[in-house]
């Protein structure tokens, strides 16, 4: 959510973002919440991709990818998802 509001203020208008949080309050969007059990698997990634660096936010994003055992990732940071490797699939297919 913090990046997502970032990305919108700062490439779009304020009201980008607030039509998202509309969507997200009459349920057509669903955020995914940090479980417990995300955390060990985001403590591995950033220990594993400390290199590049991988921050908690995009470490976050692959344990919940993973978790849901998704193989596409909507993102504008393919610098780091392209290097990063998830658990349950050889590569995560990002889009755009």
């Amino acid at each position: 959510m913090v990046e997502l509001e970032w990305l919108a203020s700062s490439r779009l208008e304020p009201r980008a973002f607030l039509a998202f949080l509309a969507d997200v309050e009459a349920g057509r969007i669903v955020v995914a919440e940090l479980e417990r059990a995300d955390y060990p698997r985001i403590t591995q990634l950033l220990e594993r991709y400390a290199d590049l660096p991988l921050g908690f936010v995009d470490a976050a994003v692959l344990a919940v990818v993973e978790r849901f055992g998704e193989r596409r990732l909507a993102t504008l940071d393919h610098r780091h998802f392209s290097v990063v490797r998830p658990r349950h699939v050889a590569t995560l297919e990002l889009v755009p």
